[in-house]
């Protein structure tokens, strides 16, 4: 990969912890309506000062939009950013009664729960993954999903760990962190009790000897019509543990709406040993096809502030 990736995973987090336990108070004192009064400077700040990020979204946008991309297009994104890092707050606090929030495409993802085997949720860093967990959240079940989140937690361990702090701890999703020697075990046992293990899929990863081959390898696919590096470690899971992947996504829609989707990616349970390979590049692009028209579909909800066609490099 190239070295101006720089990578993202090595990237220090921009945030203050004194600035966010100070935010995350206001929202819970003030309310939502309140706190939303402060998105504007933030946003405004983020935009001014990270020509980096700023830099990054302006290709992308160029090419969801299909035109000329312009600060106004620019702001709008990040803005969205900051309120569904807001809304995160209130989900995790089982605040349901605040948004608006449509489910579509659950009725496979329900016949799979209600097979107990679990499966891989596969997401990307688009709207509110909080949505998603949330979206079959009632007074019954107030904890949502049975989601467990699989992540690196070298990165954004600040903000991880006041949201935690201040979270119900019903409504908090599960965390299976990956790179560990038991991590395999964990997420074997979840999946056998029937959960559901949630990825986000649109960001590579470095390889290290530790990770036991977790992280997959990077395969080259063409992305908004130009070529980009996607990790193939979700699919080379799924495979492994011979488990059906779907697509996820909790989309932003303005205001206090979300749209919470779920689509069948793919069946590894029953995949040839010979077959793998060519199963695990098909769920790959099956991913890169819905992650692409989704960013057609909302353009400022794909939240990635890197250098993700690798441009800077070249």
């Amino acid at each position: 990969m190239g070295e101006s990736s720089a990578h993202w995973a090595r990237t220090p987090e921009r945030s203050n912890l004194l600035a966010l336990r100070f935010f995350c108070a206001l929202a819970l004192a003030c309310g939502r309506r309140v706190a939303r009064l402060v998105l504007h400077p933030l946003t405004l700040y983020f935009f001014m000062f990270s020509p980096g990020p700023r830099r990054h979204v302006k290709r992308y946008l160029a090419r969801a939009i299909g035109r000329g991309s312009n600060w106004r297009d620019g702001y709008r994104l990040i803005h969205a950013f900051a309120a569904t890092v807001l809304d995160r707050l209130y989900f995790l606090r089982g605040r349901m009664d605040l948004f608006d929030l449509r489910v579509v495409g659950h009725e496979a993802l329900d016949a799979e729960l209600a097979r107990g085997r679990g499966a891989f949720l596969l997401g990307a860093h688009v709207g509110s993954f909080e949505a998603v967990g949330a979206s079959r959240q009632t007074s019954e079940q107030p904890e949502g999903l049975p989601l467990a989140m699989l992540m690196y937690l070298d990165n954004a361990q600040r903000i991880h760990a006041v949201l935690t702090a201040i979270s119900d701890k019903r409504c908090r999703p599960e965390v299976i962190p990956l790179g560990q020697p038991d991590s395999m075990l964990q997420l074997r046992d979840w999946l056998d009790a029937g959960g559901l293990a949630g990825l986000l899929a649109d960001r590579t990863l470095p390889p290290r000897a530790e990770d036991q081959g977790q992280r997959g390898s990077s395969r080259t696919v063409n992305f908004l019509g130009h070529p980009a590096e996607f990790n193939d470690g979700p699919f080379r899971l799924a495979a492994l543990l011979r488990r059906k992947a779907f697509f996820m996504a909790g989309a932003y829609l303005g205001g206090n709406r979300y749209e919470v989707r779920f689509e069948a990616l793919a069946d590894f349970s029953a995949v040839a040993p010979g077959q793998r390979e060519a199963a695990i590049q098909d769920a790959l692009q099956a991913y890169v096809a819905r992650l692409e028209a989704l960013c057609r579909e909302h353009p400022y909800n794909w939240f990635n502030f890197h250098d993700f066609w690798q441009e800077d490099a070249r």
